[in-house]
């Protein structure tokens, strides 16, 4: 059926690290972990599942630090473990790995320019372009869609695998990846239909 829902997911981006406080790009998995405002926001994130009643039947996280440290949050509240799905990793970096978002302005604006301007080519760091990463992300998203029929699950991730999710739902092309903002301790929700996904709500920040 056109209206019969398939599986609904609520989007959970990890807590703030110190690479996120200070715009840094990473794609690494074992560093920086969650900082000391990043538990307060997973705190807060909590507080409002918990208070809203938002129901789960699997929680999954992707695997790095920060996302598992923001998982066992999530995981206390309900009482269940979460599983980690090791191809959700974050977006490759390349050679622009480490560098804030000034830095690369300054030493490569050229290269930046491109990997919006040329979403289907890998950038010149190395790092995936816009249409493979989300193509890769939906990918991963379908899958836990079909295996979740009739399910709520709720995702711990990063502000760009939320990005390319809505992306991909909304079918919006991939060079518009930047032009969605998604905070570090947000909650993002879609519903997924035979046919087509519906945004419920996005980037929302408890207070």
């Amino acid at each position: 059926m056109y209206f019969s829902r398939k599986c609904k997911i609520t989007f959970v981006c990890h807590g703030a690290t110190i690479y996120s406080e200070e715009g840094r790009f990473s794609d690494a998995e074992n560093y920086p972990p969650l900082s000391d405002f990043g538990e307060e926001e997973m705190n807060s994130v909590c507080k409002y599942l918990k208070a809203r009643g938002v129901k789960n039947d699997v929680i999954y996280s992707s695997p790095a630090v920060r996302t598992a440290q923001s998982a066992e949050f999530v995981s206390k509240i309900f009482k269940k473990d979460f599983i980690v799905v090791p191809e959700l990793k974050a977006r490759e970096c390349g050679s622009w790995n480490g560098m804030t978002f000034s830095q690369l302005l300054e030493k490569d604006p050229e290269g930046f320019e491109k990997s919006i301007t040329e979403p289907d080519k890998r950038t010149v760091a190395g790092g995936e372009s816009s249409v493979e990463f989300v193509e890769r992300v939906k990918k991963v998203i379908d899958n836990l869609v079909e295996e979740n029929i009739g399910n709520r699950i709720i995702i711990v991730t990063y502000p760009e695998v939320i990005q390319a999710a809505i992306i991909a739902a909304l079918d919006i092309n991939a060079d518009k990846l930047a032009n969605i903002f998604i905070r570090t301790g947000s909650v993002t929700q879609i519903s997924y239909f035979e046919k087509w996904a519906s945004l419920v709500y996005s980037d929302y920040v408890p207070l």
